[in-house]
């Protein structure tokens, strides 16, 4: 079976999204953790956020997974039948 670029590039685009919201609580300090509550925000707010080195980790964690189930997926090792029968949508083979 071949894959489109197109395909590709929307499923990347998809499983970056999940893994960014997986990786944004690492890290995270709040402002009244770290003492420096700026007037007028939320004591909640991150002090520091970090987006730009989450953003790289998860284009990193993405790129791997990705690349990992694109292989599994072209080697026949893993096919569109074995994941619905994981997820329960098909029934398992006897």
């Amino acid at each position: 079976m071949e894959l489109r670029w197109t395909t590709v590039l929307a499923i990347y685009f998809i499983a970056w999204w999940i893994v960014l919201f997986a990786i944004l609580p690492f890290g995270v300090r709040s402002q009244e953790e770290d003492g420096t509550v700026t007037p007028g925000t939320d004591p909640g707010a991150p002090a520091v956020p970090l987006l730009v080195k989450k953003a790289i980790w998860t284009t990193i964690v993405t790129t791997l997974l990705c690349g990992l189930f694109f292989w599994l997926f072209l080697t026949r090792r893993l096919t569109l039948d074995d994941l619905g029968t994981l997820w329960g949508l098909l029934p398992a083979p006897r």
